[in-house]
Formats: C-alpha cells, sequence, structure tokens
C-alpha cells in the first residue's frame, strides 16, 4: 500500500469531518450567536470533546496500537482477537463507571471548569444540565476509538477517517430541525451529541466483524498484553493531551472574561482545528501503525526514514495552511461566521483570537508526528515529562497574557507552549538517536519559504483588493473566499512545482 495515496485518502476523510464541523459552526453562530447559552454549552462539551481528542487522536491509540501490532505481527489472529476483546471489556466497565460518576458530579465539573459562572447561577446551572446530557459521549466515543485503532491497524484508515462526519451531520440536523421547538433551543446541541456518539460507534462495528475482530467484550485482568496497555496509557493520556489539558483550563480562565470570550475561542479553535486535523491528525495515524510494525522488526534506519518523510509531508502541507489563516483571518471569518446573531464585532474577536492561535498551529501539528515516535518505541515518559514542563508554563504564560490580552492571550499561551513541546520532542528523539534528519532539509525549507512568501504576499494584496468583507451578500462573500483560498493554493503549489517538487517525491510504501 502507497502511504501518501493512504494519506490523501485519510485526509479526504477527515477533510469532509472538518467542513461539516465548519458547517456546524455556521449554523450554531446563526442560530444561537455568541451569548451566555453557547457558553454553557461550550463548557459542556469541553470535557467530552476534549476526552474525543485525547482517545480518537492521541493516548488511547499511542497506547494501544504498538501492542495490537506486536500482537498482529507475533501471536496471531486467535490471540490478538482475544487481546481485543480483554482491553474491551476493561475499558468498557471503566468508561462505565466514569460516565455515571461524571453526570452525578456535573456541577463539580461545571464549577472546575468554568467558577465564573457562578456569578450567574442559571447560566451555571444551564451548564450543569446540559453536561449531564453529553458526558455520557465519553463513553461512546471512547469505544469507538477503539474500534478505530484496529481499522487503523488493519489498514482501513479511511472507516475511523470518516466516522466523525456523523456528529456534526447529527449536530447540524438537531440543531436546525429541534431548537426551534424547545424553550431553550441550546439543548438540542446537547441531544445531538449523544446521539452523534451512539451513531458513531455502530457505525464502525460492520467493519471491525469484517477483518473477523470483532468480539464479546470480557473482563480479564489478568491479561498480560491488558497490563501493558494500562502502564503505557496512564503517562499517555497526559503526554499527548497537554493543548487539550491546556485548552480546558484556558475555559476557566475564560469563564472570567466578557461574555462570548468562550465562544470567539471555540469558532477560532474549530477554524484551527481544520488544518489539523486533516494534516496532523491524518499523518499520525498512518505513522503510528508503520513505526510500530518497523520498531517490531528492528529496522532502525527505516523508523527514521519514516519519520523523515513525515515531517517533510507536515512541513510541506502544513506551513501554508498556518500562514493562510494568520493573513486571511478576517475574510474567513466574515465570510463563514458573521450571519444571523454573530455580528461584525465576533468576527473582530474570533479573529484576535485565531491570530494568536495560528502562532503554534505548526507546532501542534508537528506534535501529531512526533509524538507517535516515541509511543511506537513504547516510551510513554518522555513525552509525559515534556507535557509536564509545557503544561506549567502553558499556565504562567496564561497568568501573564490574559488579563492584558483578554481571551486572545489564552490562545497565544497554548500557541508558545506548542512550540516548546514540539521543539522537546524533537530535540529528545535526536538526542536518543531514534531520528536522523536525511539530507536535503535546508534546500527542502528554503525552496517552502519563496513558496509561502508569495502565496502570502499576493493573498494580503487580493484580500484587499476585493474590498469589504462585511455585510455583503452571503453568495458573493462566499465566491470572494473561493477565489481567495483557490488562488492561494495555486500561487504555492505551482511555485513549488517550477522549483522541482513533484509528487512522487513523496511516495512511501507501506511496511
Amino acid at each position: 500500500m502507497n502511504l501518501l495515496k493512504a494519506l490523501a485518502r485519510t485526509s479526504s476523510m477527515t477533510m469532509l469531518s472538518r467542513i461539516l464541523g465548519l458547517a456546524r459552526e455556521v449554523m450554531n453562530t446563526h442560530q444561537f450567536g455568541a451569548n451566555h447559552a453557547m457558553d454553557a454549552f461550550v463548557v459542556a462539551f469541553k470535557l467530552p470533546n476534549m476526552f474525543r481528542r485525547i482517545f480518537a487522536e492521541g493516548a488511547f491509540s499511542q497506547a494501544f496500537v504498538p501492542i495490537l501490532a506486536e500482537y498482529k505481527a507475533q501471536r496471531g489472529e486467535d490471540a490478538t482477537r482475544e487481546f481485543i476483546a480483554d482491553i474491551a471489556g476493561l475499558l468498557t466497565l471503566v468508561l462505565l463507571v466514569f460516565t455515571v460518576l461524571g453526570v452525578i458530579a456535573a456541577p463539580a465539573i461545571v464549577w472546575l471548569s468554568a467558577s465564573g459562572f457562578s456569578k450567574d447561577s442559571s447560566q451555571f446551572d444551564l451548564a450543569v444540565q446540559l453536561t449531564r446530557i453529553t458526558f455520557p459521549y465519553i463513553f461512546l466515543i471512547s469505544l469507538s476509538s477503539l474500534v478505530g485503532s484496529i481499522l487503523n491497524t488493519w489498514n482501513r484508515f479511511s472507516i475511523p477517517a470518516f466516522t466523525p462526519t456523523l456528529l456534526n451531520l447529527s449536530m447540524i440536523a438537531f440543531g436546525i430541525l429541534l431548537s426551534p421547538h424547545l424553550e431553550e433551543p441550546i439543548f438540542a446541541l446537547a441531544i445531538a451529541v449523544a446521539v452523534g456518539g451512539v451513531a458513531q460507534l455502530a457505525f464502525q462495528l460492520p467493519f471491525l466483524a469484517r477483518i473477523g475482530m470483532l468480539s464479546r467484550p470480557k473482563l480479564n485482568l489478568g491479561d498480560v498484553g491488558v497490563t501493558r496497555v494500562l502502564k503505557q496509557m496512564v503517562p499517555a493520556l497526559f503526554g499527548v493531551s497537554i493543548a487539550q489539558i491546556s485548552l480546558l483550563l484556558n475555559t476557566q480562565f475564560a469563564s472570567w472574561l466578557q461574555a462570548g470570550s468562550m465562544s470567539w475561542l471555540n469558532y477560532a479553535d474549530r477554524l484551527m482545528e481544520l488544518p489539523a486535523g486533516v494534516l496532523g491528525v491524518a499523518l499520525g495515524t498512518i505513522l503510528l501503525p508503520s513505526l510500530a510494525r518497523l520498531k517490531t522488526q528492528g529496522q532502525d534506519d527505516d523508523y527514521s526514514a519514516m519519520l523523515d518523510w513525515g515531517l517533510r509531508l507536515c512541513w510541506l502541507l502544513a506551513l501554508p495552511a498556518t500562514v493562510a489563516l494568520a493573513v486571511i483571518a478576517e475574510p474567513l471569518i466574515a465570510t463563514l461566521f458573521e450571519h444571523g446573531k454573530f455580528d461584525a464585532h465576533d468576527t473582530a474577536m474570533t479573529q484576535h483570537a485565531l491570530s494568536a492561535y495560528a502562532v503554534g498551529l505548526m507546532a501542534l501539528i508537528s506534535i501529531k508526528v512526533l509524538a507517535p515516535a516515541f509511543y511506537a518505541q513504547q516510551d510513554v515518559k518522555t513525552p509525559m515529562k515534556i507535557g509536564i514542563v509545557t503544561l506549567i508554563v502553558t499556565q504562567l504564560l496564561n497568568l501573564a497574557f490574559y488579563r492584558p490580552l483578554g481571551h486572545a492571550g489564552l490562545a497565544l499561551s497554548i500557541s508558545l507552549a506548542a512550540c516548546l513541546n514540539a521543539g522537546l520532542l524533537y530535540a529528545g528523539l535526536r538526542r536518543r538517536n531514534i531520528y536522523t534528519p536525511a539530507a536535503g532539509w535546508f534546500a527542502f525549507l528554503r525552496k517552502l519559504g519563496l513558496a509561502v512568501s508569495l502565496m502570502a504576499a499576493l493573498l494580503w494584496w487580493l484580500q484587499t483588493a476585493l474590498g469589504n468583507w462585511h455585510g455583503g451578500s452571503n453568495a458573493l462573500q462566499a465566491g470572494k473566499l473561493a477565489l481567495l483560498v483557490g488562488v492561494g493554493a495555486l500561487v504555492y503549489f505551482a511555485t513549488l512545482a517550477a522549483l522541482g517538487f513533484r509528487p512522487r517525491d513523496f511516495s512511501r510504501k507501506a511496511v
């Protein structure tokens, strides 16, 4: 299997999910705007959404996949199926208990997430009710991520990548069709989250059966493989999830800022997640099983070469996305979100947050490539130590920035800490001789720099030449934005082609 083609398929499925996610946020801005009710939902969905990112895109797969790959390669189909059943049984029990406790402790969760809501008892109570509806999503998405990790190990990347679209479709449908009939319309989104979780899990099970790995969960704490996963997973949860923990803590700071701050950060985060998901998550998903197999086979040189391939693709595709988000933030936000209850002031505030997030976007995407290099080695302690340092730095930056810069200061703290995180991960790989950069990086980055600079200059000029981005018709604004994005992409890739870049140069076979 060609990994570049697999990446293209996975990225296209992830792109579909992220586009629907943007459509969901467009619907949210139109139906709900940026207000107390939307802020309450952001808090209620923050913890379940954080677990989605941690499990589906991070710690669980990082701990589970390398050991699953080892079972698959060395122990045969029957032993692998038993291992999966044992993991599923333990995970189901733990998640069930955690979910019940979370529903009961919803007031404490809301207070810990957004103590500023205590200033308004009605908003606090609303957040508690919403949390109790959305919290079971943690149970559903965690089991769904277990299934997705298994499918990825069998190189069925497209199915798990497509699955998140079901949540977005659920939220769009319930937001439009159900919210007008509810006394408090925001409850429609919470109900949609629960329904979307059921759909995501149910959708993948037939594909698990197709590869012969669908078995009834059972509780077997004596399984050696289960014990190994648990030992790897606890530090992996922390090491991979620093950005999500920081976002959760940022919610606490934002709850003390002006109304709408959480919503502005949420909408900016949604835009940032488009390239982060399409590129970073897709690359990490593709790389981890291959790196784990190379480690099992003892092919250290190929391991380094595979990681080098991932990093080059990361820079090739993520750098222009990062620069473009910063340059055309205003046209992007105004076109997508400035409708209904979302006004020009909300656009400006979201733009400030997005520009701050863009500072660290390249680092956040790079982490998705660098972290799997440690986890495929079954080294969970190094990322955990780096994560502790990063989390401390993030909170110190929050204390320094959140009053003078408001919500944008919280976004900037995430970005600067992500740069530190990526830098320390890279240095750790070099120091342990896990990764040695292949020849040609200087010339590669020089050509990327030229292409990105030309793209940025053209985007800056063209967005001004296209005139006002506020108050026009939806069709006109969408057409202008499509032109802006299309011209930027054309200039970037045409410049790379003129400099000698060819897609075949990035082709690589799966292990």
